[in-house]
């Protein structure tokens, strides 16, 4: 396939077109034998009251049940337009999009013909906005967001064709992606960036940053730039997010694979099959920079694919990766902390058959101590759920993997193989309730599952009528760890919600029964508790509304009651976007929701569509994160 045609794909297309196969899954027969013993469509898969119930017959998506399940407010139905549809009782605006300045002198530097420069490239909000979370800082208010990946067709001229020509337009392009931190605040007339803020700074592909833990400075992370394998360049395709529990922010490297590609000879290591990285890459870096050039740098990708650190109260300091929190598809850094101060971070593989992991300290922290080594002196572990709803993390170390700690670090997917992690249906954004000891993790979907291996041929046995052999529509698994301790290296496990279609399907495919007519979405992705402990599920899936998709409309926001299993729909977003990303502001009354790669022309309604960061509040002032 021409690289013309490349850049329209998805990643998961991109990534099959790499590496063409489909992926089958052994989590599915896990549940498939769970769900049949405890009885789908009949019964329950529950830890108790709390329980995502599965055939109770007590869930509704009706406005009376929406307010009755504490949502407080009544649910919007779909759409299909090019628009943000939010309850009665609520409004919204957009606090910033791409092209917006930070800095005075990049006012205007949006066209809606010519999108932005690439003078003014690194002095404005980036591209597709994604992860966020919110910091509070002598008085201020600051936001730091990911911009995971660029459109090219949208910004670079009509006659590329969506490819770069020359080395500035892989700089505007290198430029529009990765981190933005800015200050915002509240003028009275609603929320507003403030530009020129000694707070505001881009984070892009350029920008230099440091490497610690136990694989930085190995030989895998030398590169003729950087002998010393501890000053890598860049943080790229960042997807979700996290924040420390001492007010860091956590930016995640994700689809990094495809940045990387050849203009000559190189060997396909097995680390690099595993990956996903071959001879061309998405965006034609590899032709203009060697540094993205396997034939020169055969060691880049490996700098990349980690959890990075951001200081957002220090515009001067360096983002720091993080190795021993493993190299994989990051889609979020959940972090929690164990009974005993240790420091925990769940984090997911996006990608088909991929596993979901556990960092954990070996020191312990509290409010007010240093933070030095809890991200770089710990052990990484991978989960295993067993067929009797129970499950374990498995330490990954060179004892149980025959590997070095580096290679365990830089190669944990081959890591996790070794020691029989369960394979998993592309795990997305993983969320902690703030209110007790249980984690959520969104399967957004697996359309290939029950025919192949994953990409390191571990088997993926499936089996049964549910989960679905093509699992269009995804699911939410939970857990919670054994003694309420999230350090416990045993859980149990459970499933929240089953996506599907009670319109189109009356079987398994029609989903859980807390997937109503009034509440069915597909592919849930980001996930995010408020205060309350209420779940808000944000999807990214087939916004078609035809075929198994008919009357899910566009992609959307919904809350959900860990306690009774009821979910509301809260938000529809414009056709053609996912929605992704959420924070509050400190005083919980603004929620702000990224919209990422609408369609149409939005929000300017004329134009070229932008990414954007909405904010969301009540009309009557009051409290809802």
């Amino acid at each position: 396939m021409d690289i013309k045609e490349t850049v329209d794909l998805s990643w998961d297309d991109f990534d099959e077109l790499r590496d063409p196969r489909a992926d089958t899954n052994d989590f599915d027969a896990v549940v498939e034998r769970a769900i049949s013993r405890r009885g789908f469509l009949g019964g329950a898969l529950a830890f108790g009251s709390g329980a995502a119930v599965f055939g109770s017959g007590l869930l509704s998506a009706t406005s009376a049940h929406a307010q009755a399940a504490g949502f407080g407010f009544q649910p919007v139905g779909i759409a299909t337009d090019h628009d943000i549809h939010v309850p009665d009782g609520f409004d919204w605006d957009v606090l910033v999009r791409w092209g917006d300045p930070l800095f005075s002198d990049a006012a205007g530097a949006y066209s809606p013909d010519q999108g932005v420069s690439v003078e003014n490239s690194d002095k404005v909000f980036g591209e597709n906005t994604d992860g966020m979370e919110i910091f509070t800082h002598n008085g201020r208010v600051l936001l730091a967001i990911n911009s995971e990946y660029v459109n090219p067709k949208i910004n670079l001229p009509a006659a590329s064709e969506g490819v770069p020509q020359n080395a500035d337009q892989v700089r505007l392009l290198k430029n529009m992606q990765g981190v933005t931190v800015m200050e915002v605040a509240d003028q009275g007339t609603g929320w507003e960036v403030v530009l020129d803020s000694p707070y505001n700074r881009r984070i892009t592909h350029e920008t230099q940053t440091a490497m610690d833990g136990p694989a930085a400075g190995t030989d895998l992370l030398k590169t003729n730039a950087d002998p010393s394998g501890k000053s890598p360049k860049g943080t790229m395709n960042n997807c979700g997010s996290g924040k420390t529990l001492w007010g860091t922010y956590l930016t995640c490297e994700e689809n990094f694979n495809g940045y990387f590609g050849a203009t000559g000879a190189f060997e396909e290591t097995e680390g690099l099959r595993r990956y996903g990285i071959g001879g061309e890459g998405r965006y034609a870096y590899e032709k203009f920079d060697p540094r993205f050039d396997l034939s020169a740098e055969p060691n880049e990708p490996n700098r990349h694919g980690w959890i990075t650190e951001i200081d957002p109260t220090d515009p001067n300091s360096t983002p720091i990766k993080h190795t021993a929190l493993g190299r994989f598809k990051h889609e979020n850094a959940e972090m929690v902390q164990a009974a005993d101060g240790r420091v925990v971070v769940y984090m997911g593989d996006d990608e088909r058959g991929e596993f979901i992991y556990r960092y954990v300290s070996n020191s312990t922290w509290a409010e007010g101590q240093p933070s030095d080594g809890l991200l770089s002196d710990g052990t990484l572990f991978v989960a295993k759920f067993n067929a009797d709803q129970s499950g374990e993390w498995l330490a990954l170390t060179p004892e149980s993997t025959g590997m070095s700690l580096a290679e365990i670090l830089i190669f944990a997917r081959i890591a996790g193989s070794k020691v029989g992690a369960t394979t998993m249906d592309r795990p997305e954004w993983v969320a902690c309730n703030p209110l007790r000891a249980e984690a959520y993790c969104a399967l957004t979907n697996n359309k290939n599952r029950g025919v192949k291996p994953n990409a390191g041929g571990d088997a993926t046995p499936v089996g049964g009528a549910n989960p679905r052999e093509t699992n269009k529509y995804g699911q939410i698994v939970r857990w919670r760890p054994d003694g309420g301790d999230h350090g416990s290296d045993g859980f149990t496990w459970d499933l929240y919600v089953m996506a599907g279609n009670p319109e189109v399907y009356d079987n398994a495919y029609g989903g859980s029964d807390n997937v109503t007519p009034g509440n069915m979405f597909n592919s849930p992705d980001g996930m995010a508790f408020s205060s309350d402990g209420l779940l808000w599920i944000q999807t990214d899936g087939d916004d078609s509304n035809e075929g198994d998709f008919a009357g899910q409309g566009n992609n959307q926001m919904l809350v959900g009651n860990p306690e009774t299993g009821d979910i509301a729909r809260f938000l529809t977003a414009p056709n053609g976007a996912e929605v992704t990303g959420l924070t509050w502001s400190p005083d919980g009354k603004t929620a702000f929701v990224g919209i990422q790669h609408p369609g149409g022309s939005w929000p300017d309604g004329v134009g070229k569509p932008r990414s954007s960061v909405i904010a969301i509040w009540r009309t009557d002032g009051a409290v809802f994160g």
